[in-house]
């Protein structure tokens, strides 16, 4: 196997995912870049950390990579960010890099358009991807006085990293409201933060977490669709910060919406992993798309862990120059966060019980952050501390 090196950028369960399966893969232990030692990554025998509060900074970022590339100059550098502001950062300063630094994204002018999603939405109705009646406001629109579908209403930002660069007390990731009172009341706390870009109004489609899907794909250097892997969410967290996180996934398939997702993403020269989350619609029982992340989601071990490992797939591609055909995932797996328990308590349709217990019982469950082998115990006292925190969690949020 040729020699290469991994920078993973984050410490959260993403990032613990992807090092878990390169190292899954071939025993390969991943420089792990972010701004604190406490997370997933944190005494882990998979990562070597390096921390700097200010590394999804650019100031910090590019000498960090740079220094990075030079002391590996002899081999592959492969930059792999785990949240949505280091691959902003990895995909700005793409030409500064040297030759030895493999960037697997796509151009930022196509990345802008994609996070956005007053822009996404816009691309989603030329190339026919389902979505949800939405609404773009913008803040020369002053105070709202109706809106074109009912209550409740969804309301986001349409450019989530400059969201978060603004934070307030009472930030949420997404807002469900019932009045126009709260709209217009949200709207003015949102812009008085800072935040300057449009916000998303969408028609709430009905249905509890188990209404959910996400996608997620990968595409080549050459933008063919290498796969598409559905999952169907059972659960997703409910604290503040946490809203729209799932916490259990079951695999399943969509043979229609996987090809019309990559119709769409060959057709926009798309490259890299992507995810899209999606709910389904029981008014008019159609998929819809909420948004496309340019990168590896959270969740991403629900991929890995159903058979496709995805550094396997980054590496063939990038590092080893390996084409692989097409494929939908056709796995039966379980990915959780969760202690059982509380998923089993607090899925709201009983009826899905019994598949997850199959699931368990057949050893198809994969909990991304307990990874035999890797259980030190400073490890162990943060993984059950965060994994037991649930039930307090859901007793208090979940509604």
């Amino acid at each position: 196997m040729k020699k290469f090196k991994v920078a993973l950028f984050g410490n959260d369960i993403n990032t613990y995912s992807v090092a878990r399966a390169f190292y899954e893969y071939a025993g390969i232990i991943s420089d792990v870049f972010c701004k604190t030692t406490y997370g997933p990554c944190g005494n882990s025998k998979i990562c070597n950390l390096t921390t700097d509060p200010e590394i999804d900074l650019p100031h910090v970022f590019l000498p960090k990579v740079l220094e990075y590339a030079k002391k590996h100059a002899k081999m592959p550098v492969l930059l792999v960010g785990c949240g949505d502001n280091y691959v902003e950062q990895i995909i700005t300063h793409r030409e500064e890099y040297p030759e030895n630094v493999i960037v697997p994204y796509i151009p930022k002018e196509l990345m802008d358009k994609l996070i956005r999603k007053r822009d996404f939405y816009e691309m989603a109705e030329k190339y026919g991807l389902p979505y949800p009646e939405t609404l773009i406001y913008t803040q020369d629109m002053g105070e709202l006085t109706e809106l074109p579908f009912d209550f409740p209403v969804i309301l986001k930002p349409s450019d989530g990293v400059d969201y978060w660069h603004n934070p307030f007390d009472t930030q949420k990731k997404v807002y469900k409201l019932d009045t126009l009172e709260e709209v217009n009341s949200v709207i003015k706390e949102i812009y008085a933060a800072g935040y300057s870009d449009a916000l998303i109004l969408q028609d709430t489609i009905p249905g509890d977490d188990s209404f959910m899907r996400v996608m997620t794909t990968f595409s080549g250097k050459d933008h063919r669709t290498i796969f598409t892997a559905m999952g169907h969410p059972l659960l997703e967290e409910h604290t503040p910060h946490g809203i729209g996180n799932t916490s259990i996934i079951m695999s399943c398939k969509d043979e229609e919406l996987s090809q019309k997702i990559r119709n769409f993403l060959e057709a926009i020269d798309y490259v890299g992993f992507a995810q899209f989350d999606m709910k389904y619609d029981s008014r008019d029982g159609k998929i819809k798309i909420f948004e496309a992340n340019c990168r590896q989601g959270r969740n991403n071990y629900y991929v890995t862990g159903g058979g496709l490992n995805i550094a396997k797939y980054l590496c063939d591609e990038f590092i080893h120059d390996v084409k692989n055909d097409y494929i939908t995932a056709d796995h039966d797996s379980l990915w959780t966060v969760l202690p059982m328990g509380v998923a089993y308590t607090y899925v709201k349709d009983k009826s899905y019980v019994p598949e997850l217990k199959r699931l368990v019982s057949e050893g198809k469950m994969k909990n991304p952050l307990f990874m035999k082998g890797d259980m030190s115990p400073k490890r162990m006292k943060y993984l059950l501390r965060s994994h037991y925190s649930h039930y307090v969690k859901y007793y208090k949020y979940y509604r």
